[in-house]
């Protein structure tokens, strides 16, 4: 018994890995971020469409008010990943990653208003538990520095992706994850082709090991592993563990690319985490 749980936690915490190592792929490309999404999405969506026709699984989603929602999720989804690649490139892996983990507070608020339910005052004080974190990590309130251009972008990216996760909430009860990712994915591979044509994309070939590995081993196999997790752990506490990804990613910049977050970065980012860990824990007791 004890063997198959930890085995599932290191299942769970590879998962995590791999999902973290999106970072350092991206700031290693050097790309424009539109291009990297176009490939992130095709690959995520050729790697999806054949397992979904290995297993023999249904493409059909017929209901349309379910199609226009997805429509709109995966527009959250591309706008997530262009504004995150973003942050990621100009702001470095520390900065980037821990200005995406405001998302869960984000949710948090903009959840009662998307549902129509009950505003829970914690909320609002881990919201600004956050805004301390990000006041602390941010060097200056110079808008033309790399890091303040990157840490907006980062919070944009949190925005988009708080949004995209409370409109895919109601789809996600009626119709597969895989399918609606599948999705998702074709709809980002379409929307940023047309840059394609106008962007530099001349360094392609030599950044193509890295794109394979951030549409297949990062987005397919990391992602895939971590929704497959669910099943063995309560949301709440992939969510808690989950919360390790910017150590994960901080960790693997320090390595590969000498990126060292300073002790400014390092307070603000573990008051971020807090209050993830805080609200994985409330949820867990729930």
């Amino acid at each position: 018994m004890k063997s198959t749980k930890l085995k599932h936690l290191l299942e769970l915490n590879l998962s995590i890995l791999l999902i973290s190592t999106a970072a350092v792929l991206v700031r290693y490309i050097d790309l424009d971020p539109t291009i990297i999404s176009f490939w992130r999405g095709l690959l995520g969506f050729i790697v999806l469409g054949g397992f979904m026709l290995l297993k023999k699984t249904s493409f059909k989603i017929a209901d349309p008010v379910a199609q226009r929602r997805l429509l709109f999720s995966s527009f959250l989804f591309g706008a997530h990943w262009l504004t995150y690649f973003y942050a990621l490139q100009t702001a470095g892996i520390a900065l980037g990653m821990l200005s995406l983990y405001t998302y869960p507070a984000i949710t948090a608020l903009l959840e009662p208003f998307y549902f129509k339910t009950k505003f829970n005052k914690r909320h609002l004080i881990l919201a600004l538990t956050v805004l301390i974190g990000l006041y602390i990590m941010l060097p200056d309130l110079n808008l033309a520095s790399d890091s303040t251009k990157g840490l907006i972008s980062g919070i944009l990216s949190a925005f988009f992706y708080a949004l995209r996760n409370l409109t895919m909430k109601s789809n996600s009860k009626k119709y597969s994850s895989t399918v609606l990712m599948f999705y998702q994915f074709l709809f980002i591979a379409v929307i940023f082709t047309p840059f394609l044509f106008y962007k530099n994309t001349e360094q392609t070939l030599d950044f193509l090991p890295y794109l394979i590995g951030l549409g297949i081993v990062t987005t397919a196999i990391g992602h895939t592993m971590f929704v497959q997790s669910l099943k063995n752990f309560a949301v709440s506490t992939a969510s808690l563990i989950g919360s390790s990804q910017p150590v994960f990613g901080i960790l693997m910049g320090v390595i590969f690319l000498n990126e060292t977050p300073n002790t400014a970065t390092i307070i603000g980012g573990a008051i971020i985490l807090s209050t993830v860990i805080i609200e994985s824990i409330s949820l867990k007791k729930k």
